[in-house]
């Protein structure tokens, strides 16, 4: 089973882009930077937190845009290519990557305007703890994707165990309400599966992700999708009625009745 110590391996980091975004791979690396890019814009001067940046494939291309980015990663060989990334493409003045625990994030509250992640939650133990230390630290938008528990996912899961978490769209639902955050958007896609076309040549799997999209349009193709996108909002309504039942829970304890300051 694939843990921390399989990815944080030096090999694993060297491969990791080539044997999953090359031949019909590439399809993938194109929809997920589209999906990230959808949700997040407008990202020019928008300060943006990846979790699990991995190779910087998200960071050096929102750099590039003009983003304020910061990854953090538990893994030095994953963030070793992501900086040989950043100096290849010229944005390793524009960016910071870091080693760090994505349930411990070491920023203020409110600190960046989106916090996302991808390729991550799959593999989250506690993903409630995970998300909502991305909503803490916040000020707007949260954007993950997962593996769906109707999908061909399953199968994959069963043939290679990998500890991979699937989950349907009400575990979703339940997961952001009780980070606190609202559903703003959801997408889904990929009804066949991606090792499916890492397998074929580029050129052959057009063909065959033309079919894919055709499918998913299809009555039955949300539910049956390999990966979901989700976008969601810091909840305000529920913040602002948190702060003022702690104000009012504080003035209630102090002698003369006024609200006390932190020091």
């Amino acid at each position: 089973m694939k843990g921390k110590e399989w990815y944080q391996a030096d090999d694993v980091a060297q491969a990791y882009e080539s044997k999953r975004f090359s031949r019909g791979g590439q399809l993938i690396d194109r929809r997920e930077k589209r999906a990230v890019l959808d949700s997040l814009n407008p990202v020019t001067g928008a300060d943006i937190l990846e979790i699990a940046c991995g190779t910087g494939r998200f960071t050096a291309m929102l750099a590039e845009r003009g983003a304020n980015i910061v990854g953090i990663d538990i893994s030095d060989a994953m963030l070793a290519q992501g900086r040989r990334k950043a100096r290849n493409n010229g944005v390793n003045d524009t960016l910071e990557l870091l080693r760090g625990d994505a349930a411990r994030l070491p920023f203020p509250d409110n600190h960046f305007d989106a916090v996302f992640a991808m390729r991550f939650f799959h593999l989250a133990e506690t993903p409630g703890t995970f998300l909502t230390e991305m909503a803490r630290v916040s000020n707007d938008i949260v954007f993950f994707d997962t593996f769906n528990h109707r999908s061909t996912r399953i199968i994959y899961n069963w043939l290679l165990p990998m500890g991979s978490h699937l989950y349907s769209r009400s575990q979703v639902k339940k997961l952001l309400s009780d980070a606190e955050l609202a559903m703003v958007d959801d997408t889904h896609d990929f009804l066949l599966p991606y090792g499916f076309y890492r397998k074929i040549p580029n050129d052959l799997a057009h063909g065959f992700r033309d079919v894919d999209k055709s499918l998913g349009e299809s009555e039955f193709g949300d539910a049956l999708a390999s990966v979901s996108y989700w976008t969601a909002t810091v909840d305000t309504d529920s913040a602002t009625t948190d702060t003022a039942e702690t104000n009012l829970e504080t003035s209630q304890h102090t002698p003369d009745g006024t609200v006390a300051a932190d020091d």
